[in-house]
């Protein structure tokens, strides 16, 4: 099978690579799936470029992906054989990822994928999607509760954008330019809020009743975290799933004063129980066609050096998707 892939840490251009490499072959309780499209994400180009150990002589990255089952193991039902699917935690603790033309993953793995959805789209839903999942029903939505989405033109800011709406909330993103707010307009957001705006936090007071935002849905928790206090009701919930760095200080004594609950989850390690209800959920959320997906570029197996530059640098408005059929 053509596949990408790399043997060290280190830049894309540097490490990336594009060969062929010998078919997977399905275990016990796997599948095999013929990739159509693979998701890129911000972890992706960080594990590559060395955000953490190596610990495979070889990597195929990507742990988000759609395609189509093409063989199963041992103990895996034979009806599951051309069931199109989208996968999470590909290469997640495990060095062969969707960059490549096969991969075979636990059967858990492998989710339908209802036929309206593209396999670009569904290439973006293992840890986009699911993120904002996990991010809005942490705790149960009240209707009418105000969602904060921090970076509501991101890639998981879009879905949380929508999945709020639809769990009763209203919504308000912040953004840091017109283009990005036309973005998280359309994606269903009552109030759009450039956070460089000097009058942003007079007008989320206004739009919240002078009370502050219900919960935020985080991005960035070190970079916010010193306006909590200031848009952030008493007692209100932040739910981070990013932050530019995980070992700077935070504001905890204004937090006690004001009350304020913190959540912090990684995608990869959601508990089984999270990820069933999660799955079973997007069900009907992704037959919907009214849900959008934000997919910015395409690229092609051979560009993936590309891709990943482009994912680190910031470069793109929504999900980057290589592919590979």
């Amino acid at each position: 099978m053509r596949a990408a892939f790399y043997d060290r840490l280190g830049q894309a251009e540097d490490v990336l690579q594009v060969g062929d490499l010998p078919d997977p072959l399905p275990q016990p309780g796997e599948v095999l799936v013929k990739v159509a499209a693979s998701g890129i994400n911000p972890s992706d180009v960080k594990s590559r470029a060395g955000g953490a150990v190596h610990p495979f002589p070889r990597v195929v990255p990507h742990s988000d992906g759609a395609g189509v089952i093409s063989a199963v193991g041992e103990g895996v039902h034979a009806n599951r054989i051309g069931q199109r699917v989208w996968l999470w935690n590909a290469q997640w603790q495990r060095p062969w990822g969707t960059a490549a033309e096969l991969v075979a993953v636990p059967e858990a793995q492998a989710v339908p994928l209802p036929g309206t959805v593209s396999f670009e789209a569904g290439a973006c839903l293992g840890v986009p999607f699911l993120t904002a999942w996990r991010a809005v029903h942490y705790q149960p939505i009240e209707p009418g509760e105000v969602v904060l989405v921090a970076g509501g033109a991101g890639a998981v800011g879009y879905y949380a954008i929508q999945l709020a709406k639809r769990a009763g909330a209203r919504v308000i993103a912040t953004v840091s330019s017109a283009e990005k707010a036309s973005i998280a307009s359309a994606a269903g957001a009552d109030l759009v809020l450039d956070y460089n705006d000097p009058a942003f936090e007079a007008a989320l007071k206004r739009f919240t009743g002078w009370k502050g935002a219900d919960r935020i849905v985080e991005v960035d928790l070190v970079g916010n975290a010193p306006r909590y206090r200031f848009i952030l009701r008493k007692g209100g919930l932040v739910v981070a799933y990013g932050s530019r760095s995980w070992s700077a200080a935070l504001p905890l004594s204004e937090w006690l004063l004001h009350g304020i609950e913190l959540a912090i989850f990684i995608v990869y390690e959601l508990p089984d129980e999270v990820r069933r209800v999660a799955v079973a959920q997007s069900a009907a959320i992704l037959d919907d066609p009214s849900f959008r997906h934000l997919i910015a570029r395409t690229f092609s197996l051979d560009q993936i050096a590309a891709a990943h530059q482009a994912v680190e640098h910031g470069r793109l408005l929504g999900n980057a998707v290589v592919l590979i059929d």
